[in-house]
């Protein structure tokens, strides 16, 4: 090397040998056009549904609908912060291949995360609900509630746009969970005089694992992956040589390479956007109890049903209940999931509890007929005893039961789950809309650190195809299984694994980088949704 040449100097060189002019096509004229028309098309859908909802219920106060605005744009903002930093990854390989001109794969990208939050279970958007302490939960309505589901969003935002603004990966889920923990752990120091849950550990571990070994599921996969489609293709060489200019691959390479980019998008959205769900969803109970606490739209059959179910299933966990008040119930069940101390009265109190809202929900021939005053306890209640029996069932506490009995509550857990676990359209529709416009707008800063600065050598077909198929069925098997696992970590590493496995070189200064991002984002998360909560608790 030349003695006047700087390390940063050589750098440049290094980038640019493997920079892509296909990443700076210039956006199509048409592409403004249709994209305000997709935005006001869509605020005009949700307003008329929002309306919709809103006109069965009492009007609401100035300050109210301010709140409920200002909430959801926050919420939406999240969404949207999340598109253009996390979906990036799934058009990086597409367009460093040159499968698709850069503008296209954006637009692509953008319209298949649509679609996946489109037809999303929201397991996901619940999960992450649970991490939650269960009082703030229950009572999501009160100042704590708003102080919560603020500090949660802002903090996670504000950690995203500062990673997006240098380029550096961070996961978006890495993050929420980051700031619900900070939540729960600043109300725990607050209120733990007075029986505050803190987080759920049992959960957080849960998420803690998919998140930890997803990425090492996605560079070892991944690696190996490509070893197997280099053996298998050792003949067709271009597959492992860097493309020429902005050539495109061969046509069954192109396939497999949209294929899976379409894939990722569409896994991502589906199971990212359920996060932005669930929040969406916590902000209408709070805001709109009456509206939105339970599925408004059940039939007065599943109602019947709900009630003849919950009578049985409380004979088959503990017959003999009926001196139990429902006020008693609710403390005893809320003081085991906060300490999951299991006493005696645990079972009975459950048994009781479902017995009542049995006979509470099966007096109204439709949920649109429950008092205001009604539906918030009666999700609460629910809540209260939904979560009791997955501990229980965790904890293989539940009562010994026959294959008959077991099936009893199965179907009532499952019946109930329906008036707590639903997802409007509408919220879909805003989700969907907010993830899928961010990806079109901030992608480029993201994808030039993983086309460009995870490896020292430019991407191969054959390499860009075995991350992207790995990434892929990762995010569809946590999807499966309602685990939150992060976009980000799982195609950074698999790009890694690939590089690895071609012997093309990692560039550990920006690896180091990554990393330190991704360790940090924990700890300054809690910290910083920690620090918002203690202070909006102020506001509020």
């Amino acid at each position: 090397m030349n003695s006047n040449q700087s390390p940063v100097s050589d750098s440049v060189q290094q980038s640019a040998k493997i920079s892509s002019t296909n990443v700076h096509v210039p956006t199509p004229k048409y592409f403004m056009p249709v994209f305000l028309t997709v935005i006001i098309s869509t605020l005009i859908y949700i307003g008329f549904q929002l309306v919709a909802d809103l006109s069965h219920v009492p009007a609401l106060s100035l300050y109210s609908v301010i709140l409920l605005a200002t909430a959801l744009f926050i919420a939406l903002g999240f969404e949207f912060v999340n598109g253009f930093h996390d979906t990036a990854n799934a058009v990086a390989t597409v367009i460093y291949t040159n499968a698709l001109s850069a503008p296209v794969a954006v637009m692509w990208c953008g319209f298949c995360n649509f679609l996946g939050v489109m037809v999303a279970s929201g397991a996901v958007a619940y999960g992450i609900i649970a991490l939650l302490p269960v009082e703030l939960i229950m009572n999501v309505g009160s100042g704590a509630g708003f102080a919560m589901v603020f500090a949660m969003l802002i903090a996670a935002i504000t950690w995203n746009l500062g990673t997006w603004y240098f380029g550096i990966p961070a996961s978006s889920s890495h993050t929420l969970i980051g700031s619900i923990l900070g939540v729960g752990i600043m109300n725990y120091i607050l209120n733990s005089s007075s029986g505050a849950s803190g987080v759920d550990m049992e959960q957080v571990l849960k998420v803690g694992k998919a998140l930890l070994f997803s990425p090492l599921i996605g560079f070892a996969f991944a690696a190996v992956l490509f070893l197997l489609v280099k053996k298998i293709f050792k003949k067709q060489l271009e597959l492992f040589q860097p493309p020429e200019g902005n050539k495109p691959p061969p046509p069954l390479i192109r396939a497999l390479l949209i294929f899976t980019c379409t894939g990722v998008s569409f896994a991502h959205g589906s199971n990212d956007g359920q996060k932005g769900m669930g929040l969406i969803m916590l902000i209408l109970i709070g805001c709109v109890p009456l509206a939105y606490s339970l599925n408004k739209n059940l039939d007065q059959q599943h109602i019947q049903s709900f009630s003849d179910l919950s009578t049985q299933a409380a004979e088959v966990i503990y017959a003999n209940h009926a001196d139990i008040t429902d006020e008693k119930a609710r403390e005893v069940l809320t003081t085991y999931i906060q300490t999951k101390e299991l006493t005696p009265a645990v079972v009975p109190a459950l048994a009781s509890i479902t017995d009542h809202l049995g006979d509470r929900v099966g007096q109204y021939g439709s949920l649109k007929d429950v008092p205001e005053t009604e539906v918030s306890a009666l999700r609460n209640d629910m809540y209260l005893s939904a979560t009791t029996f997955k501990r229980l069932d965790k904890a293989e506490a539940l009562p010994a039961m026959n294959e008959s009995q077991a099936k009893v509550v199965d179907q009532y857990r499952d019946n109930m789950d329906s008036f707590l676990q639903y997802i409007p359209t509408w919220v879909k529709v805003a989700v969907a809309l907010a993830l899928g416009l961010g990806t079109m707008v901030g992608w480029k800063r993201i994808v030039v650190t993983v086309g460009e600065r995870i490896g020292k050598q430019h991407m191969t077909y054959g390499q860009g195809m075995s991350a992207e198929l790995v990434a892929m069925t990762t995010i569809a098997a946590a999807d499966g299984f309602g685990m939150p696992v992060s976009t980000t970590h799982v195609l950074n590493s698999a790009v890694a694994g690939t590089m690895v496995a071609n012997k093309s070189g990692l560039n550990f200064q920006m690896v180091r980088t990554i990393l330190s991002a991704w360790i940090f984002t924990l700890p300054a998360t809690i910290c910083l949704s920690g620090a918002l909560f203690w202070l909006l608790l102020k506001v509020f």
